[in-house]
């Protein structure tokens, strides 16, 4: 724990008790960032920031308020401080916001994440050039004639949070963050240009795949793209690959969470301890996977988190409920936000499963689309590759597939053995039966 960012936080806490506060919770942040792109072979972004935030949380006469400053003098804190207090007093009294009775702070977990990249530090500027450089590269052999345009990124965070409460909670983090990018856009038959990308983030660095992978699929996934067009609206089977599933998974969630359900926004409010999907979806909430994106001991009401099966086998069992919703709902907390979310993987890999398909949709990639958390109704636009007799036969793009969660997630029937390890959501490649496909 950073001594210097602890005495400032101990202080505040202190001074804004002595200021009138009845509560108040405080967090610093301290972050180094690094963002490196290049185009054409040239750098075409080049940046590096620290930065520090000082951020309370105010309980007052029953009413509460968040602010924020990057002013870490003690004198303007003082002052910040004061104005903070002064300003939650002339607010909406609101006595369901209060700090989390200090029982749910206990039982944190005593475990070394790896959240840390301990050669963090051996990172070096040249590295960093020489790795987008290669990223960059890699994409426009793989791209060949068809090139418009290729971009390469990189970028790297090291950082430091502490929370304090003034009744009695205290955590802190170190953490490190890789992430790299590169999308590549190609000249199709007239004037399509079609526009694809490859992403993947890490807390650890080795553990991204090498710079050269890293284009050489961007290249592969625009490439892919190539003659995309609509075919006849049918109803087929689809696959959802592993990377894109949160994108349908995500409007399933908005259910769960404890804001929408108080607010009569969820298809899954009374839903708890039912049936809502097939037996092959089971969602697992683990805030210990080692070195996850997602990975944490607390939450943002320094909660003790815990590891949480969600939907087992397609019976929903929680529900993501923070300190404020859970007294507004009268019931009792669980956690605020998402960890790592996994989807326990299944046996085949996606080109079994194709073969045994026929004939069927495997999505790449989503555009657009909206998901209503009230009715569960959703619709979103899709591309990706119609397969037949298990072998990729055309590329398709512009076409939609319509429904709603509650019917969406009782058609799967299957699970590929792929799950997705350069995100916080762990997804494996997901298939559904009887999609109507909307194209011509």
């Amino acid at each position: 724990m950073n001594k210097e960012m602890y005495d400032l936080v101990a202080w505040a806490i202190k001074t804004a008790k002595s200021a009138g506060a009845d509560e108040c919770r405080v967090d610093m942040n301290s972050k180094r960032f690094v963002d490196i792109s290049y185009r054409e072979r040239k750098p075409e972004t080049i940046k590096e920031a620290s930065t520090r935030s000082f951020g309370i949380e105010v309980f007052v006469n029953g009413r509460y308020s968040s602010q924020s400053t990057s002013d870490l003098r003690k004198s303007a804190l003082k002052d910040f401080i004061s104005n903070a207090i002064a300003t939650t007093k002339l607010l909406e009294e609101d006595p369901y916001r209060t700090l989390p009775d200090p029982k749910y702070y206990k039982g944190r977990a005593k475990l070394d994440l790896g959240q840390l990249d301990p050669d963090y530090k051996k990172f070096s500027p040249e590295d960093r050039h020489n790795m987008v450089k290669a990223m960059e590269e890699s994409c426009l052999a793989k791209g060949g004639k068809k090139v418009i345009s290729v971009t390469a990124r990189e970028i790297d965070e090291h950082g430091e949070l502490l929370m304090m409460t003034s009744n009695g909670f205290e955590g802190s983090e170190e953490y490190t963050f890789f992430q790299a990018v590169v999308s590549m856009t190609v000249q199709d038959e007239g004037d399509r240009r079609p526009s694809g990308y490859n992403y993947v983030g890490s807390v650890i660095r080795k553990n991204l795949p090498t710079p050269e992978k890293i284009g050489a699929e961007a290249a592969r996934r625009t490439l892919d793209l190539l003659g995309g067009k609509k075919i006849k609206t049918e109803t087929l089977p689809i696959i959802i690959e592993n990377r894109n599933v949160p994108r349908i998974l995500d409007g399933f969630l908005a259910g769960m969470y404890g804001s929408n359900i108080q607010q009569k926004r969820s298809f899954l409010a009374d839903k708890k301890g039912e049936k809502i999907a097939s037996k092959h979806f089971t969602l697992i909430d683990d805030p210990f996977v080692v070195s996850g994106l997602g990975s944490r001991l607390f939450d943002d009401d320094g909660l003790a988190v815990k590891k949480r099966t969600m939907v087992d086998s397609g019976v929903l069992k929680e529900f993501y409920v923070d300190w404020y919703y859970s007294r507004k709902l009268g019931w009792e907390p669980t956690t605020g936000e998402k960890s790592n979310l996994i989807i326990p993987a299944g046996k085949r890999s996606v080109k079994e499963i194709m073969k045994d398909l026929g004939r069927g949709i495997f999505i790449t990639g989503f555009i657009g689309g909206n998901s209503n958390s009230t009715t569960g109704d959703a619709s979103v636009g899709i591309f990706g590759k119609l397969f037949e007799n298990g072998k990729p036969v055309q590329s398709v793009a512009e076409m939609n597939i319509a429904g709603n969660h509650l019917k969406f997630w009782n058609n799967l029937i299957e699970v590929a053995n792929d799950p997705w390890v350069y995100s916080s959501w762990r997804t494996p490649s997901m298939v559904f039966k009887d999609v109507v496909v909307s194209g011509l």
